[in-house]
């Protein structure tokens, strides 16, 4: 029987920014999420204003490029739609008012 491999995501994060916080938050909000469907989510301490996710190495979001923080509903839908593209993320797939 073969071990399925879970994707891993890193959120790398500026710590003379103090961001710490914003990626543990983020990161628990992935884990509630995707649960049993990720197989590690990591902070990964940085500097010089990084704020970036990554799903298997690859870069999903970037601070600096989109110049902003991403919403949990947003990172959300980015990964789910690499992972799993059926999904349904309930609330998080409603359109705001």
């Amino acid at each position: 029987m073969s071990e399925r491999l879970l994707p891993e995501i890193e959120i790398e994060y500026c710590t003379q920014c103090r961001w710490l916080l914003r990626a543990a938050w983020m990161a628990q909000e992935l884990l509630t999420t995707f649960d049993s469907d990720i197989g590690r989510v990591s902070l990964v301490p940085g500097t010089g204003g990084i704020f970036e996710v990554r799903l298997n190495k690859t870069l999903l979001y970037s601070r600096k490029e989109q110049g902003r923080f991403p919403e949990s509903k947003e990172l959300k839908q980015l990964i789910r739609d690499v992972i799993d593209p059926e999904r349904d993320l309930g609330h998080s797939d409603r359109a705001s008012d």
